[in-house]
């Protein structure tokens, strides 16, 4: 795990993406939007791994694809190298993905299968023409190929002569071609065997020591966020609920939320099982379509209050909670011994 310097490599300010609602055949019209992602103020530092965890429908891949150029945001600011990339026009999106790049969640389907795997890792080369010869490419993707572990004799094979790991190590190998400072991973490993997992998450470890990158890493497995993240942001139906160093989140999570996320983790150990302090969650998530007043979280948190549903919490440091947290009555809970 890479130690941040301090220096901000992305920075996001009240990041929104909406999708229209829309009714009718001929004569469509926006009856809604769902709000997928509803303001998000987060910042990565250079050689900084942070994690963003959260249930599924909860916006982390449109954050993932707002970040990378994939999706339009609706409002807001995504700043890299201090430039705001969400006023780029073509050629400067262009730039932009030289410096952030992308490593999707499935490793088959990100794959051309018609592709050699020379073909695929030499495509970025084909685009931007500059950052290597054309007599050189062929020697270059040996190199990547290398550099993730896998033999450089394969470079013309299919993707399908593959394991899921191998796959997935020629997407990070793609992904590395421009020599990217920062890498938007979006649950690059939930597709993998868990002794593969753990391959690919020290291979990640590795090459961030050695090329100095900056990692935002998606993933649903809490253990797995806890092992390589540095920092660790909670997501809830589009917003932030806790955000906080890992030790913090983990060892004294203050949302409910959180709380709840974590007490629900596996434990491997049989006799830790009995010392489980579980949480059930009632209700079903809302829809981002139409969003509880206030706090996002009261149809289903146990503390909610008039007070929850007319006011909507702040992402802020509180009394008596350490870190950054949107909840009126943030609180300690002890709930990790279920995750170690």
């Amino acid at each position: 795990m890479s130690s941040p310097n301090g220096d901000v490599a992305l920075e996001v300010k009240g990041l929104k993406k909406h999708f229209p609602i829309r009714q009718g055949v001929v004569f469509k019209t926006t009856v809604g939007q769902v709000k997928a992602v509803d303001g998000v103020d987060l910042t990565l530092r250079k050689g900084e791994t942070l994690g963003v965890v959260g249930e599924s429908g909860c916006g982390k891949s449109t954050l993932a694809k707002l970040l990378v150029g994939l999706e339009t945001a609706t409002e807001g600011s995504i700043s890299v190298r201090g430039e705001d990339v969400t006023k780029l026009g073509r050629a400067g999106m262009r730039r932009l993905r030289r410096n952030v790049q992308m490593v999707f969640q499935d490793p088959y389907t990100s794959l051309n299968p018609r592709m050699t795997v020379g073909d695929i890792i030499g495509e970025p080369f084909e685009i931007h023409t500059d950052v290597v010869p054309k007599t050189g490419r062929r020697k270059a993707v040996q190199d990547l190929l290398d550099v993730v572990g896998l033999n450089p004799d394969h470079i013309n094979r299919y993707p399908h002569q593959f394991s899921g790991g191998q796959r997935q190590r020629i997407g990070i190998a793609r992904a590395l071609a421009l020599k990217p400072e920062i890498l938007i991973c979006d649950e690059p490993v939930s597709a993998l065997d868990v002794s593969i997992q753990a391959q690919v998450i020290n291979l990640l470890e590795e090459l961030q020591d050695e090329l100095g990158l900056s990692y935002v890493f998606i993933a649903h497995d809490l253990s797995v966020v806890r092992h390589i993240a540095d920092r660790v942001a909670v997501m809830y139906l589009g917003k932030i609920a806790e955000l906080g160093t890992e030790d913090e989140i983990y060892e004294a999570p203050m949302h409910p939320y959180t709380q709840a996320l974590l007490s629900a983790v596996p434990v491997p150990d049989p006799t830790l099982r009995g010392l489980r302090d579980e949480i059930v969650l009632e209700g079903d998530v809302p829809s981002p379509a139409n969003p509880p007043s206030g706090c996002r979280f009261r149809t289903r948190c146990w503390k909610a209050t008039e007070k929850c549903a007319a006011e909507e919490p702040l992402l802020q440091i509180r009394a008596g909670a350490p870190h950054p947290n949107a909840c009126h009555y943030a609180a300690p809970r002890d709930v990790v011994h279920a995750v170690e």
